[in-house]
């Protein structure tokens, strides 16, 4: 690492510790040419994962999306931000730890209508009739059927 005031490259690490978001790494460093002090943050760098749209138009993955499907269909439920913010990650690992450059947002919808059944079965009748886009009350009710044959 070179230090930003003399630009040396004979820098050492005196302390190291996590951020404040415990996603990265926050390091004390020392130069030892100039004597100064610096910080750096050190995050893991993940693969950029692209999510192929049901129209077949790709984009870029943004967490607050499945963030924002998991509030609506948990809102008024017996559900907590807690809860919430477990689900969307327990996804987002599911998500990443396939290690694919592309996936298809109805491979993420299964995957958070798997979580909401465990957590909440309003909720996931809730995510369910919009993400399967249910057409009529037939659709919803064979739905429901499930839930209540398990």
């Amino acid at each position: 690492m070179k230090c930003p005031f003399c630009s040396s490259d004979n820098t050492r690490v005196i302390d190291s510790r996590p951020a404040d978001d415990n996603n990265s790494i926050r390091r004390r460093r020392l130069c030892d040419e100039c004597g100064k002090r610096f910080t750096t943050y050190e995050k893991v760098e993940t693969i950029p994962l692209i999510i192929i749209k049901k129209d077949n138009n790709r984009e870029q993955y943004d967490r607050s999306k499945i963030e924002a499907g998991v509030l609506r269909a948990c809102h008024k439920r017996p559900v907590s931000a807690d809860q919430i913010d477990d689900l969307v990650d327990a996804v987002e690992t599911e998500i990443f730890n396939r290690e694919e450059k592309e996936i298809p947002s109805s491979v993420i919808g299964e995957i958070v209508m798997d979580k909401l059944k465990e957590l909440e079965a309003v909720a996931y009748v809730r995510f369910a009739s919009v993400y399967r886009e249910f057409k009529d009350v037939n659709t919803f009710m064979n739905e429901l059927k499930k839930i209540l044959d398990k």
